[in-house]
């Protein structure tokens, strides 16, 4: 060992020595572990400010596990007001509950690190040096020779799987106008007009990229949010914004060699004029789900939290439904949930016949509007709130309802404050 490296570590050793005699307490934060959490790990927060106006450069958080204390990665949102973020990681032999300290001091910095990058077009967002989702704000033309009508710009394609596999499509010869994970809205009264942002062959609207809002990565979670524009193609030729679409898309750390993660995403609507704008009653519209090229009813799999399968899901409404089938020698797919405030809970789904296009193509889409108009009106703004659980492996119905309860029904964190 040369000098100048023994040098290094005993520094090292001092000042990690330093950190933890140097540490304040700030708050003790208590988590009650659920019992049929299924060893999910699942993401918790406080609000920071009213815990303490210390910044972000002196405060660390660190778990008390058996008499020891152990760092834990944390994440501060500043957005008006601060929110720390951390996951509560489910470990083997762990009790119920969970002690975490906040405390001033060095934070210790974590290794792991979601990341984001930008590249022909497109926001990819990774960890683990692995890709987990693509958001495409360029936009896209549909293969050559098919009508430049169903160009698009504003989706998600690829979202992978833990293991890299594709779950979405796009551009698929049998609705060109389907683009991954996209969000239009199919019937739509504007300004005494019906307008189509859904299908783009009838020439009546679009939705479009318009600009982001952020983009932030850390040890915790990645997110974007974006401005989309959804517009109205109208009879006499103007082209009119009808609706402002605010997406938030977030992208939570996974554990190395771990076979799931979570992706948030959160849609804002407003409407861009004085004019109201009704989300008629229509099969489908809103967040759309194009599955991967290969799955059809052979190998592929869908259950929802109330028992249906494929044969009967299609109209009925849930809370979660689980899509999963064959990746080559590989099986995965996603839990997409619903947030029990959104519009029209719990939301019916469409959810594509057994043998759509002759092979048993698939589609998801929980659809508000499937039964019911939803009228939205200036001033309000008016919010949609999904989550996928992204896995490798097979998801049973206990793992998806402990998925769903975590995101429905978030354990919470009891704050004690120190004081000193």
């Amino acid at each position: 060992m040369n000098k100048q490296f023994k040098i290094a570590v005993a520094l090292t050793m001092f000042f990690s020595a330093f950190s933890v005699a140097s540490a304040q307490k700030i708050a003790v934060l208590e988590v009650m572990q659920k019992k049929d959490n299924q060893s999910l790990d699942m993401p918790l927060s406080i609000q920071l400010d009213k815990i303490t106006y210390l910044p972000d450069s002196v405060i660390s958080l660190v778990e008390v596990k058996n008499g020891k204390r152990v760092p834990v990665a944390y994440q501060i949102e500043n957005k008006g007001q601060r929110i720390l973020y951390w996951m509560l990681k489910q470990e083997q032999g762990a009790t119920a509950k969970r002690i975490f300290e906040l405390e001033k001091g060095i934070p210790l910095k974590i290794a792991d690190h979601i990341k984001t990058v930008t590249e022909n077009g497109a926001l990819i967002v990774s960890a683990n040096n692995k890709n987990l989702l693509q958001y495409n704000f360029k936009t896209m033309y549909p293969p050559k020779g098919v009508d430049t009508a169903f160009k698009r710009s504003g989706f998600i394609h690829p979202l992978w799987t833990p293991h890299g596999q594709p779950l979405t499509r796009i551009n698929a010869p049998d609705h060109y106008h389907h683009y991954g994970l996209w969000n239009p809205w199919t019937h739509v009264m504007f300004e005494g007009e019906m307008i189509d942002f859904w299908n783009l062959k009838d020439k009546k609207g679009t939705v479009k990229f318009a600009n982001f809002v952020s983009v932030n990565e850390g040890a915790v979670y990645a997110d974007y949010q974006t401005l989309h524009e959804h517009v109205a193609f109208k009879k006499n030729g103007e082209k009119k914004v009808a609706l402002n679409e605010l997406q938030s898309v977030r992208i939570y750390q996974p554990q190395s060699g771990q076979d799931y993660y979570i992706a948030d995403i959160t849609i804002q609507l407003n409407c861009a004029s004085d004019s109201p704008v009704t989300l008629k009653e229509y099969r489908y519209g809103g967040l759309g789900w194009r599955a991967t090229e290969k799955w059809n009813d052979n190998n592929s799999e869908t259950l929802t939290s109330e028992g249906k399968t494929r044969k009967d899901a299609d109209g009925s409404k849930a809370r979660w439904v689980i899509v999963q089938g064959s990746l080559d020698s590989d099986y995965g797919g996603a839990v997409m949930m619903s947030y029990p405030s959104n519009y029209n809970y719990p939301e019916p789904l469409r959810i594509w016949p057994e043998k759509m296009n002759g092979r048993g193509d698939v589609y998801a889409n929980f659809s508000p509007t499937k039964d019911k108009d939803w009228p939205l009106v200036k001033g309000r703004d008016y919010i949609l709130k999904y989550r996928f659980m992204v896995f490798n492996g097979k998801f049973n119905k206990e793992k998806a309802e402990a998925a769903w309860q975590s995101f429905a029904n978030t354990p919470s964190v009891t704050v004690k404050l120190v004081n000193k």
